[in-house]
């Protein structure tokens, strides 16, 4: 089976380094813009509607070959897929962020912990209803 995703857009963080990054974005205040690419500005219709969202985005620089890693401060590894570690076989970057301007294709948001030039993958509106148990 042949998978291909396509950028819609980029991120552009404060992190240029992986130990620039919080652990997890929600530990920062720190203010990121995702710029949509001009053909995908129409799917932006509504979402200044919402106050949280959910970006995925590509962590292009993450490794992809391990299945098993330390979690955050553990001794013993474990399964990459019960860990959050961006090490794995498809680096997919989940983050809930709090939008805070929307100016035509470029979105201000906190919370986001993902290294500058990331691609974007794609935007959700954060249903609490949903999302939330």
């Amino acid at each position: 089976m042949d998978i291909k995703l396509k950028s819609i857009g980029i991120i552009n963080s404060p992190y240029k380094l992986k130990n620039d990054s919080p652990r997890q974005g929600r530990y920062s205040d720190e203010t990121s813009i995702i710029t949509v690419f001009n053909e995908f500005v129409d799917g932006l219709e509504g979402l200044k509607n919402y106050k949280y969202l959910i970006i995925l985005y590509w962590q292009d620089r993450a490794e992809r070959d391990k299945l098993k890693v330390f979690p955050h401060g553990k001794t013993e590894k474990r399964g990459v897929f019960s860990t959050r570690a961006p090490v794995r076989p498809n680096p997919i970057g989940f983050c809930l962020v709090e939008l805070l301007n929307i100016n035509k294709n470029k979105l201000t948001v906190k919370w986001l912990d993902a290294l500058d030039e990331s691609p974007l993958i794609d935007i959700k509106p954060f249903w609490n209803e949903l999302d939330s148990i």
